[in-house]
C-alpha cells in the first residue's frame, strides 16, 4: 500500500515547483508521478508499484489526453472567435513585369490570399500576396460584398505588407488583433486564413516546432521565422497564427516535398516593419553589417589568428564597400562580440532557453542608422569599435516588384541594368540554364559605389544596321567611347550626347561593337516600329533625359 494517498500528493505536488515527485511503499518499490508542468492541476501519472493495476494506469493517462485536448479545442475555438471579425480573404490581380521584353507587361492573373486587422484600421498581409497588383479587393467573412483596398506599404525582404481600405462600411463590426510574443517550442498555435479547396474561412492547428533564420522565398533574404507542423497552403500566407488571444505570426510558407511543415513571420519581424512605416512613412529595410563572414570550427585556423582557447569568434573575408564596416574593420579580423554578446565559432549567439540562433539576427532587428558595438581581434589584440548599420543594397537586386524594369534600345541593341529577375526567366533551374557568366556576377560581385549597375546587352532585334551584332548578346556592356558606364542612365547619357561619327561599345570579353551614329539613329525608329515598341527607353530614363533638357534651356 502506497505511503501518501492521492490527495495528499496533488495537494503536495501543487504547492512543490517539482517536476516529479519520488516515494517508496512498505514493499521497497519505488512510485513516481511525473507533471505536465509544475502549476498545472492536470496530472500524467505513472506509478511503478505492485499495488497499481494498468488499468488504473491507463484510465489516468487517458484522462490526461482527454484534458490536454479539450484544452487544444478550447484554444482552437478562441482563435475562430477572433478571427470571424478580423481576418479577411484578399483578391489580388497583378501583371508581372516580362523581363525578356522590358517594355511590355506579362498577361494579368487572379491569385486569393488572407489579411488581418490591426490597429490604425490597417490590414496586415503578406507582400507576396499583392506583389505587381493592378487591382485588390477584401472581403469580411460572412460578407458578399468586396471592397477595393490599396497598398499603403510594402517590404518585400521581409514578405510583410500593410492594406488601407477607405469605405467606413467596411470596417463597421471588425476587430483589431494584437500582437503577442515570439512562441516556445511546443506551444500550439492556430492558423487561421483562406487556404484553396474552399471559400470560407479556415482554421489548422499545430505547434512550434523550430524557431530560426530561414530563407525567405518571395524576398530572397535570411530573417527569423517559426516552423510549425500546421498545413499552410495557397491562399493561407498573409493570415494570423494566434496563440491565445494575441498574433504569434503571419503564414508566408511551407517546406516544398514536405508534408505539415509550414513557417509564420514571428512578432520581432513585424513589429521591425510596421514601426519602421510609421516613423519613416515607407519601408526602410533590414540593416545589415555588410560582411562576408567564415566559421572557425577549425583549431589550426584559429591558432593562425592567434586566438586563445577561450575565445570565439567569425572571421571576416569580404566587407561590402558601401557598408560604415568597410571603413571600420579589415579582412582577416575576428568577430568576437556583436553587442556585447559573444560569438560562437560556427557564427551563433545564445538565444532564450538553450537554443541558439545566428549572430546576423542581432544585426537584423536593429533600427536603421541605429549604431553597434563590436568587438574584434586583429593583428593579436582585442578592439572594440562603434559601426553604424543600415540596409544596403546588393550590386545585382535580388528582386524587383512593383515596378517596370529599365531598359533602353538603340540600333536594334536592348541594354538593361542586370538583375536576378531577368536572369530568373531562364526558368526554375535559372542557376545553370542562365548564361554563367551574368550569374556569377549576380552573387559574387559586390558594388564599388552607390548607384552602380552592371548594364548588359540582352538581346538584338536584327536589322541591317546590327547584322553580325546578334552573338554578343548576353554580355555586360564595359565602355561607351572609351568612357568606363557607371548604370543604365549614365550609359543613355553617353549614348544619346555623342558627338562622334562612330560609336563604340566595348563588352565583357573583349569584345567590340562600332556603329555609325548618325545611320543607328535613323535605325532605331526604323525597328521600333516594325516591333511595335512604344518608346525606345523606359520612362524612368525618359524622365531623366527631359529634366536634363530642361536644366540645359534653363541654363
Amino acid at each position: 500500500m502506497l505511503s501518501c494517498s492521492l490527495r495528499r500528493i496533488r495537494r503536495l505536488c501543487s504547492s512543490s515547483s517539482l517536476s516529479s515527485v519520488i516515494f517508496n511503499n512498505n514493499t521497497n518499490s519505488s512510485s513516481t508521478i511525473s507533471l505536465l508542468s509544475p502549476s498545472s492541476y492536470y496530472f500524467h501519472y505513472c506509478f511503478i508499484s505492485t499495488t497499481t493495476t494498468l488499468t488504473s494506469r491507463a484510465n489516468l493517462l487517458s484522462k490526461g489526453r482527454h484534458i490536454n485536448r479539450s484544452k487544444s479545442n478550447a484554444a482552437a475555438y478562441s482563435a475562430i472567435h477572433l478571427a470571424l471579425d478580423s481576418v479577411v480573404k484578399i483578391f489580388t490581380v497583378s501583371s508581372s513585369p516580362n523581363y525578356f521584353m522590358p517594355w511590355q507587361k506579362k498577361s494579368q492573373r487572379e491569385t486569393t490570399g488572407s489579411g488581418f486587422a490591426i490597429p490604425g484600421k490597417k490590414i496586415l498581409t503578406n507582400a507576396h500576396v499583392v506583389a505587381d497588383n493592378t487591382f485588390v479587393l477584401v472581403r469580411k467573412h460572412g460578407s458578399p460584398t468586396k471592397y477595393r483596398a490599396l497598398v499603403h506599404a510594402v517590404g518585400h525582404e521581409c514578405d510583410l505588407a500593410i492594406l488601407v481600405v477607405e469605405s467606413q462600411e467596411f470596417w463597421d463590426g471588425m476587430k483589431f488583433l494584437e500582437l503577442g510574443d515570439t512562441p516556445f517550442l511546443q506551444q500550439a498555435v492556430a492558423v487561421v486564413g483562406y487556404p484553396q479547396g474552399g471559400d470560407n474561412i479556415s482554421v489548422t492547428k499545430g505547434v512550434v516546432s523550430r524557431v530560426e533564420p530561414t530563407q525567405y522565398v518571395h524576398g530572397a533574404t535570411q530573417l527569423m521565422a517559426i516552423q510549425i507542423d500546421a498545413a499552410i497552403n495557397p491562399g493561407n500566407s498573409g493570415g494570423p497564427a494566434i496563440m491565445g488571444n494575441k498574433v504569434a505570426g503571419v503564414a508566408f510558407q511551407n517546406l516544398s516535398g514536405a508534408e505539415n511543415i509550414g513557417y509564420i513571420i514571428p512578432v520581432p519581424i513585424i513589429k521591425h516593419f510596421i514601426d519602421g512605416v510609421e516613423k519613416n512613412g515607407i519601408y526602410v529595410g533590414f540593416c545589415s553589417l555588410g560582411l562576408s563572414c567564415q566559421p572557425t570550427e577549425n583549431v589550426q585556423l584559429r591558432n593562425h589568428f592567434g586566438m586563445s582557447p577561450e575565445m570565439t569568434g567569425v572571421l571576416v573575408n569580404k566587407i561590402n564597400p558601401l557598408s560604415d564596416a568597410h571603413s571600420i574593420l579589415k579582412k582577416n579580423d575576428i568577430i568576437l562580440a556583436f553587442d556585447g554578446v559573444p560569438i560562437a565559432n560556427d557564427g551563433t549567439v545564445p538565444f532564450r532557453n538553450r537554443e541558439r540562433i545566428t549572430f546576423d539576427h542581432l544585426v537584423s532587428i536593429k533600427k536603421p542608422n541605429e549604431k553597434a558595438s563590436v568587438k574584434v581581434l586583429r593583428d593579436g589584440k582585442e578592439q572594440e569599435f562603434s559601426i553604424t548599420l543600415r540596409p544596403l543594397q546588393p550590386l545585382v537586386p535580388v528582386h524587383q516588384f512593383d515596378k517596370l524594369p529599365s531598359y533602353y534600345i538603340f540600333a536594334g541593341l536592348v541594354f538593361i541594368p542586370l538583375t536576378q529577375p531577368y536572369l530568373h526567366e531562364y526558368g526554375e533551374d535559372w542557376y545553370n540554364t542562365s548564361p554563367r557568366r551574368l550569374c556569377e556576377c549576380a552573387l559574387r560581385e559586390l558594388p564599388k559605389k552607390a548607384g552602380q549597375q552592371l548594364v548588359i546587352l540582352s538581346q538584338v532585334l536584327l536589322d541591317d544596321i546590327n547584322t553580325g551584332y546578334e552573338r554578343l548578346a548576353e554580355l555586360q556592356v564595359k565602355k561607351v567611347n572609351g568612357v568606363e558606364i557607371e548604370n543604365l542612365k549614365h550609359f543613355c547619357q553617353q549614348v544619346e550626347n555623342c558627338s562622334t561619327e562612330n560609336l563604340r561599345f566595348d563588352l565583357d570579353d573583349d569584345r567590340v561593337i562600332v556603329l555609325d551614329y548618325h545611320k543607328a539613329k535613323i535605325a532605331t525608329s526604323r525597328i521600333l516600329k516594325r516591333h511595335i515598341i512604344p518608346s525606345a527607353m523606359s520612362n524612368d530614363l525618359i524622365g531623366e533625359q527631359n529634366l536634363e533638357t530642361e536644366s540645359a534651356y534653363s541654363n
